[in-house]
């Protein structure tokens, strides 16, 4: 039962804060983490962050492999706060331009050498939370493992749908 209640309050938690922002998103501005303080943002990844934990029922063998793990998840939304961040500078050095002069003084290069250090950097945050994740995993039991499948489905779910918000906002500026 305990179980059931768990994953139910993840799936909740994952599911709820998306329809909360594509909510947001239709009553004002469009939503973005930006917007969020960083008391705000460390309290999410607290919050995700037990909930992951608590979902997995980690053994106290298995606890005593976790904080690298976390430190890679934090290591990883930090990183994605720089990238946002950065492109925040770039479209804040935009913003007085209009669409005719954005488009003139597009420099595609520089996008591609952008865009290339952005993935690299979310490739290594990948490895490293991978690398992270390998000993622990090792450890689960067939139960923990498939917890792990299910919260990765909602996670993946998750960025989808964003994605797809996301895509959705640009056409309608467009």
């Amino acid at each position: 039962m305990l179980k059931i209640v768990v994953a139910g309050t993840t799936a909740i938690f994952l599911t709820a804060s998306p329809i909360a922002l594509a909510q947001n998103a239709q009553t004002s501005a469009p939503a973005s983490p930006e917007r969020l303080n960083a008391a705000d943002r460390n309290s999410l990844a607290d919050m995700r962050i037990d909930l992951v934990k608590a979902a997995l029922q980690l053994t106290p063998d298995q606890e005593k492999l976790w904080p690298p793990v976390e430190s890679a998840i934090r290591a990883r939304a930090e990183d994605r706060k720089a990238r946002l961040a950065k492109i925040g500078e770039t479209v804040g050095r935009r913003a007085d331009q209009n669409s005719v002069e954005v488009m003139r003084n597009r420099d595609p290069i520089a996008f591609l050498q952008r865009r290339s250090e952005a993935l690299a950097q979310r490739s290594a945050d990948l490895d490293k939370l991978a690398e992270a994740w390998q000993p622990l995993y090792k450890t689960f039991n067939s139960e923990q493992r498939q917890r792990m499948a299910a919260l990765a489905v909602l996670v993946l779910h998750d960025m989808s749908d964003a994605a797809e918000r996301r895509r959705a906002l640009a056409e309608d500026d467009d």
